[in-house]
């Protein structure tokens, strides 16, 4: 392994297995080597340079030759470029390639992460200049073959941080039919800014788009998917000025059924820009301050909430999946450094505008489906069928009398969830329900959304943010015109599509075994929609991991100047070697490591995903409330080290024994006196060792130079 590093291609020759019966390898040759740049600290020792990666995953310090440093200080954050590989019995080469500055420096984080997870920041010199050749606001000629909405009081609705707004939405009152058929309901419009008008495929614009396929974000900063032009400018659905949109014109029942719609190109004025909290406010007091500033779209509002409580019927009658679960918001000051963490609660609004958003997503999916064009949906398949086991298994050990069949519904999934929500272990059986589903992925296949409950649901609302948003307008405008769209000359997906691809390739073989069914040769356009599926969900993910790496650094920043501080929280995850426990005022989440626990022995349960001590019975599971310590930080590891304590102190096998029942205690659960002394000399031991480890981390903490 020293011959190797991180994300290069080997051959492996499995040579045994282990005690657990995993196999093990050996590298037999080196297929390809990484290109990716390595991000790390610029450091001198004894006369050698080299940099420290900051990223663990590279287990070797790259030495840099003399002339190879460029600017570069010692302590800089650099980008290195490999000159030389690593080999059996010598380190791997490598020059600076790119000075990003001083490891504080404000933002130097994100810095970092984009360049880590290769996330492309900066626009192609053809996609700046075609930019700049943008008009600056919507032309006479544009209006040509569009609706005029001008006049139709469509309103924004978006947090109050939001820069670009994509999406407007206007309800009224509407009968569908006429006499004693006549259906009462309304009539939603959706409109949706038409990026596709000026993002003209394959050009230079389009061609960046696609490299990134979504706008990705940070705290305090967003790298776009598109120029600031258009993100910002041209695209974005500002108030009081004229903007091109793409509309789903709606008619809903009052049963929440979309009963009739129709796809156009048109023209609007947005006629206000509200917030969550501004539309939360007026609908909970249409005579408040809110309303009166707003008074003559209060009864526009109305008939918005009107219509979503419409689809909210629907969307219970569907039983699609609904858990509450808390999402945060990372204050910032202006050095990039966290003030506070905050609860990101869900208003009426917010639901309001979500459903608005799934009804028009629904449509364009089955406005695709029907004109039997190829295009990228979003697709959320059902739990494997071990996934189901492992489910059963626990809700059998947890005592639910709930089950779920072999090929489950979502609506079984919301019944157990709505079954056990006044429960004290809720927030463990919903995590449960959850991580028992797989993750949503774009494809070319329409194989429906399980967790909404949809049989055909694609991403339409988001041009501006998401590129299979402006793949789903280009197919509509093309079908609306009985045209057929082609797709540009794609990049075929290369390694970081690898997971996925198998993932896809296993789903087919799977089908093809079904009894009658026949093995389909994919055509040359239904590989390319698919290539361009796998991209979008791989750099979907891709800007995930890079979010949650600036995140947990900067919680790790946070953390660090609280050391030693005591908090309450709640265990949000049991493993084998210790406890994952968010805090209740923080919302952050560290490790209290298996060692922390007490001295004695405890085991992880699988099936209740839990750890329960052998002497004492102790047990901890999802949604046990802990009190912990801040015991340690590892910023260069992003992770955060609790330790449990009860009172002030450290929690030990004595107040463990003094917590537990007198069941616990009785003579048939201790075993023999020589069974108890043995446990409890291997007690002393891991609390000796535990000390140990302690000791050298407190040691390591003191060194004047830390690693990022």
């Amino acid at each position: 392994m020293r011959a190797v590093l991180h994300k290069d291609r080997v051959k492996v020759r499995i040579v045994r297995s282990d005690r657990k019966g995993r196999p093990e390898g050996r590298v037999v040759e080196i297929v390809e080597r990484s290109s990716q740049p390595i991000i790390g600290r610029l450091l001198q020792e004894s006369g050698v340079w080299l940099v420290a990666p900051e990223d663990k995953r590279y287990g070797q310090d790259i030495l840099i030759p003399r002339g190879g440093t460029g600017n570069a200080k010692t302590g800089q954050v650099v980008v290195v470029q490999l000159t030389e590989p690593p080999a059996l019995f010598g380190q791997p080469v490598g020059r600076v390639q790119e000075v990003l500055g001083e490891v504080d420096d404000p933002g130097m984080e994100i810095e970092i992460a984009v360049r880590k997870y290769s996330v492309p920041h900066e626009f192609s010199v053809g996609c700046m200049a075609l930019s700049k050749t943008l008009p600056d606001a919507v032309r006479p000629q544009d209006h040509a073959h569009r609706v005029d909405l001008t006049d139709v009081p469509l309103v924004t609705i978006d947090g109050e941080d939001a820069r670009d707004f994509d999406d407007a939405v206007y309800c009224e009152p509407a009968t569908q039919g006429r006499g004693k058929s006549a259906v009462k309901g309304w009539r939603l419009l959706v409109a949706i800014a038409d990026v596709s008008h000026y993002v003209e495929n394959g050009s230079a614009i389009d061609i960046d788009a696609y490299d990134r396929a979504t706008s990705v974000y940070f705290p305090r900063r967003v790298i776009p998917m598109l120029p600031e032009k258009l993100s910002n400018g041209l695209c974005s659905l500002k108030p009081e000025v004229e903007r091109l949109c793409m509309v789903c014109d709606m008619f809903v029942t009052q049963d929440g059924e979309v009963t009739a719609y129709q796809f156009y190109p048109a023209v609007m004025w947005s006629h206000a820009r509200f917030t969550y909290t501004e539309v939360a406010a007026v609908l909970g007091n249409t005579r408040g301050p809110e309303a009166q500033k707003r008074k003559a779209l209060v009864g526009d509002l109305l008939n918005l909430h009107g219509v979503y409580e419409s689809l909210l019927k629907s969307r219970q009658r569907r039983g699609a999946v609904d858990f509450e679960t808390t999402e945060t918001q990372i204050v910032c000051d202006e050095n990039g450094r966290i003030e506070k963490i905050m609860p990101r609660t869900r208003n009426v609004a917010h639901k309001l505008i979500e459903e608005a958003m799934l009804a028009a997503n629904v449509c364009s999916a089955d406005f695709i489906a029907q004109s039997k064009h190829a295009g990228l949906f979003r697709v959320h398949e059902g739990p494997t069928a071990e996934k189901v086991e492992s489910l059963r298994a626990y809700l059998k050990a947890m005592g639910i009398g709930l089950n779920v069949s072999d090929t489950p519904k979502p609506g079984e999934f919301q019944a157990i969830a709505n079954a056990t929500k006044d429960r004290p272990d809720a927030a463990q059986i919903h995590s449960m329900l959850l991580r028992s589903m797989q993750q949503a992925i774009y494809s070319p296949g329409n194989n429906g959304h399980f967790g909404l409950a949809f049989d055909a649901y694609t991403h339409f609302t988001s041009p501006i943010r998401r590129y299979p948003d402006l793949l789903v307008h280009r197919v509509i405008k093309a079908v609306l015109a009985n045209a057929k769209y082609h797709l540009p000359a794609l990049p075929i997906p290369g390694e970081a599509h690898a997971k996925l691809a198998r993932r896809l390739e296993k789903g087919r073989a799977a089908k093809a075994l079904e009894p009658g069914a026949k093995p389909k040769k994919a055509s040359a356009e239904n590989l390319a929609w698919e290539a361009a599926g796998l991209h979008c969900s791989a750099n979907e993910r891709r800007a995930d991991e890079a979010s949650r790496d600036v995140e947990a650094w900067l919680k790790c920043k946070y953390m660090y100047e609280h050391l030693g501080e005591e908090y309450s929280g709640v265990v949000t995850s049991a493993t084998s070697f210790g406890l994952f426990v968010t805090l209740d005022a923080m919302y952050v989440e560290g490790l209290v490591h298996i060692t922390e626990l007490g001295g004695e022995y405890f085991r992880f349960d699988e099936v209740r995903q839990e750890l329960r001590g052998e002497r004492t019975g102790m047990r901890y599971a999802i949604g046990t409330r802990v009190d912990i310590q801040v015991s340690r930080v590892d910023l260069d590891g992003r992770k955060i080290d609790f330790r449990l304590v009860q009172n002030g102190q450290p929690l030990t096998s004595k107040t463990l024994l003094d917590k537990a029942s007198d069941a616990d205690r009785s003579p048939r659960n201790r075993g023999s006196r020589a069974q108890e002394t043995a446990r409890g000399k291997s007690a002393k031991g891991a609390s000796a060792k535990a000390a140990t480890a302690e000791k050298k981390a407190a040691a390591k903490s003191k060194t004047p130079r830390t690693r990022r």
